[in-house]
C-alpha cells in the first residue's frame, strides 16, 4: 500500500478488501499504537463511513468488527454517476428517443406508484406536503418546506439524478406531472430547476379552497 496514504486511507482500503475486520486483523497492517488506529476509526465511524458491529461469543466478552457503510464504499472509484446515463444513451442510439422516453415514462409511472403506496391513507393538504417533502429528502434531495400566504414552497437543493436530468429534460417534466397528479386540486408551479442553473429546485403548491 501506498506510504502516502493517511491512517484513514489505509483503513478504508483495508476494510474495502477484507470486508469485515476485527481489531487483530486490523492491527496486523499498522506499526502505530492500537490506541491511535482506534481513534481513527472512531472518527470514520462518526463520519459514517466505517460500521463497527458487536459480535457476541458463547464464552468471555463480545468483540467488535468493522466494515465499509455505503457511504465508505463510495469513496472508492465507482460510474453509478455516469454509468445511467450512459445507458440512456446508448439505447437513444440504438432504438431512438421513443425508447428512452418509455423508460423515462416507466420511471415517473414507478415513482407515482409509490408515493400513491406511502399517501393514500391522507387526506389532510399540509400533510400529504410534508410526507412528500420527507420521501423526498429520504431519497437525497435535501428538502426543505416554506408554508407561504397561499400554500407551500417545496425546495430540494440537491437532485440525485442531475445528469440525467440534464441530458433528458423530460425528467423534469416528469417530476411536474407527478406533483400534479399528487396535487390533483392545487396549482404546482415550477419555479427554477437545478438543471437550468439555479441552485435548487423550487416548487410552490397553492392549497386548495377549503382546505
Amino acid at each position: 500500500m501506498n506510504k502516502r496514504h493517511t491512517t484513514k486511507q489505509k483503513l478504508l482500503h483495508i476494510l474495502k478488501k477484507d470486508k469485515e475486520c476485527s481489531m487483530t486483523r486490523v492491527m496486523s497492517f499498522f506499526d502505530i499504537s492500537e490506541i491511535a488506529v482506534r481513534k481513527h476509526l472512531h472518527e470514520l465511524e462518526q463520519q459514517g463511513f466505517v460500521r463497527k458491529n458487536t459480535i457476541k461469543q458463547k464464552m468471555g466478552r463480545p468483540y467488535y468488527t468493522y466494515e465499509l457503510t455505503r457511504k465508505g464504499h463510495a469513496t472508492f472509484p465507482n460510474q453509478y454517476e455516469k454509468l445511467p446515463l450512459e445507458l440512456l444513451q446508448d439505447l437513444e442510439e440504438v432504438h431512438g428517443q421513443e425508447a428512452v422516453n418509455a423508460v423515462l415514462k416507466k420511471r415517473m409511472e414507478r415513482e407515482k406508484a409509490y408515493f400513491d403506496s406511502k399517501l393514500e391513507l391522507i387526506e389532510s393538504f399540509d400533510h400529504k406536503v410534508s410526507e412528500v417533502a420527507k420521501i423526498q429528502d429520504e431519497k437525497g434531495y435535501m428538502v426543505e418546506v416554506h408554508k407561504t400566504e397561499g400554500g407551500y414552497e417545496i425546495i430540494n437543493f440537491n437532485c440525485p439524478i442531475a445528469n440525467i436530468a440534464s441530458a433528458y429534460g423530460q425528467v423534469c417534466n416528469n417530476e411536474k406531472e407527478v406533483f400534479n397528479e399528487l396535487f390533483p386540486t392545487s396549482e404546482v408551479k415550477a419555479e427554477s430547476y437545478i438543471t437550468n442553473g439555479h441552485n435548487y429546485c423550487k416548487w410552490t403548491l397553492k392549497k386548495p379552497k377549503g382546505r
